[in-house]
């Protein structure tokens, strides 16, 4: 079979191409059981264009089974693990799932997702990791990774076929929709995947020689998934941290030489605070071998990126993007502390449209509706939504995050506010219609206005209304939390809340949520 790792494994078969926290696997080894998945999976019944999806931390299965989609024909769906029964039984019949690889952290929940009709459909539920079970071990129709990578002892199945990722983003009502665009193509050969990696190699900032990425938040993100592939792809030893922990990461930074990383400006917070004020100024402490911070996913407070560049150096890149589109634009260090405000310029292959409230074209300095086109004719679509594709769409190829910002006369891009109110917490994109909707149902709420207010590590805030005759107690709190925990991801679920009277309305009924969140950015110079 021709693999994607086939010039990495004969360069260094016995070399490490994956550390996770339970060992590490050489590239020798990761190619064979690459092989050996494809193969079980195939047994399985699986046939190119079947969806498979995997619920797995930073671990080397996830890296596993991206490689075998990627080679073997099949849509890949990267599950969140903070999920609850709900959303994936949700994701799993919307994605129309053939098979489920989940780690035995999460089978409990996808054992609870999958009803009648998905247990039907479902040809595969592998379960990694297997002997971790508490309740008895493996139920019918599950069967240990393992043991199906076993049965395919020979792997080096025929017939290649390019896969891809679908990863699945929110919407203002509530349910994820799955974006199917230039990675998720199924069909023809897998090597387009090694021209994909090289040509972004530019933007990873990987070294020529020795490249380690560190990647130490969650690869269902697609940020962190295309970094930490299309890195391993160009020869880079991936270190994967499951749960971000800064302390933890310093000392990989440091132990693992580690030359490139990823981070949200969340981790770059907590990475300040680990580092502590005794430090001062000394570089002493720079991790020794990094070349590239590459930092997005979410706005970063001016003050903590000024402080991560005097600490590391100019070595802390940013990027603007999107599940949608990509990487839009990249801005360096030094750029940055010329124009604290931008995001930077467009990559080449990329133009950004400003599009005024008429619909032209807004001048320099001026704020409008931020639109990208791929100047390499690629394009998406929501999968299961025409409606949701037409909306973010300005013409085909012409396509929308959301954000309003402005062009200045040097072509550097600023954002100034999300045209939705989508809040950003921990690079994790949070919409508020969801979490509002989770609320009401939840005793005594009758109204509920959601939305993010200023912190380093920006959290969801929410204005309530209670029945008549009710009051706001600790206890009323822990049940309304509770509630909502059964129903949201506990990331979703407020961290705060204040109560009303009412909440203001316009005549058409439509909630003026700015009212509500204006006063808690009031002293902040930032609005997003």
């Amino acid at each position: 079979m021709s693999t994607l790792l086939t010039d990495l494994v004969e360069a260094d078969p016995d070399g490490v191409a994956v550390r996770d926290e339970r060992g590490r696997t050489t590239w020798g080894e990761l190619d064979r059981r690459v092989d050996q998945l494809v193969g079980a999976l195939r047994a399985a019944g699986l046939t190119e264009g079947d969806c498979v999806v995997g619920m797995l931390g930073n671990q080397v299965e996830q890296v596993e089974l991206a490689l075998a989609c990627m080679q073997g024909g099949w849509l890949l769906v990267p599950l969140n693990w903070h999920l609850v029964a709900d959303e994936v039984r949700y994701v799993l019949d919307d994605a129309g799932a053939a098979a489920v690889v989940v780690d035995a952290r999460w089978v409990g929940v996808v054992r609870d997702a999958v009803d009648d009709d998905l247990a039907d459909r479902l040809r595969a539920r592998l379960v990694v990791h297997d002997a971790e079970l508490q309740d008895g071990g493996l139920r019918d129709g599950e069967m240990a990774y393992e043991a199906a990578l076993a049965a395919n002892v020979d792997g080096d199945p025929d017939e290649p076929a390019r896969g891809g990722p679908m990863f699945y983003t929110s919407g203002t009502t509530g349910r994820p929709k799955g974006v199917r665009g230039p990675l998720a193509q199924v069909g023809g050969s897998p090597d387009m995947w090694l021209l994909m990696a090289h040509s972004l190699r530019p933007v990873l900032e990987l070294p020529d020689d020795d490249p380690v990425q560190c990647i130490c938040g969650p690869m269902y993100h697609s940020a962190q998934w295309v970094i930490s592939m299309f890195a391993l792809l160009c020869g880079a030893r991936l270190v994967l941290q499951h749960r971000f922990d800064a302390a933890e990461l310093l000392d990989l930074l440091e132990g693992e030489q580690v030359t490139n990383v990823h981070l949200v400006p969340t981790q770059m917070s907590r990475l300040l605070r680990a580092r502590g004020d005794a430090a001062g100024d000394s570089a002493a402490d720079r991790p020794a071998a990094l070349v590239s911070a590459l930092h997005g996913a979410a706005p970063c407070p001016p003050e903590v990126k000024r402080r991560m560049i005097e600490w590391w150096g100019p070595v802390v890149t940013e990027y603007y993007g999107g599940t949608e589109g990509g990487f839009i634009t990249t801005i360096t260090s030094a750029e940055w502390l010329e124009r604290p405000t931008s995001v930077g310029r467009p990559l080449e292959v990329v133009e950004v449209l400003v599009v005024d409230g008429e619909g032209g074209s807004a001048p320099p300095g001026t704020a409008g509706d931020l639109y990208f086109r791929s100047l390499l004719g690629s394009r998406f679509e929501y999968h299961n939504a025409p409606e949701k594709t037409d909306a973010a769409h300005l013409q085909p190829g012409v396509a929308t995050l959301g954000d309003i910002g402005w062009l200045d006369e040097d072509g550097y891009l600023h954002l100034s506010d999300r045209r939705i109110d989508m809040i950003v917490s921990g690079g994790v994109n949070i919409y508020p219609a969801e979490v509002e909707a989770a609320l009401v149902g939840a005793v005594p709420v009758v109204d509920a206005a959601v939305f993010g207010i200023p912190d380093e590590d920006m959290w969801v805030h929410a204005a309530l209304v209670l029945a008549p005759g009710a009051t706001w107690d600790d206890g009323t709190e822990s049940d309304v939390v509770e509630r909502c925990r059964t129903s949201l991801a506990g990331y979703k679920v407020p961290r705060s809340f204040e109560v009303h009277a009412e909440l203001p309305r316009s005549e058409a009924g439509k909630l003026l949520k700015r009212s509500l969140r204006d006063p808690w950015w009031a002293e902040t110079d930032r609005s997003i």
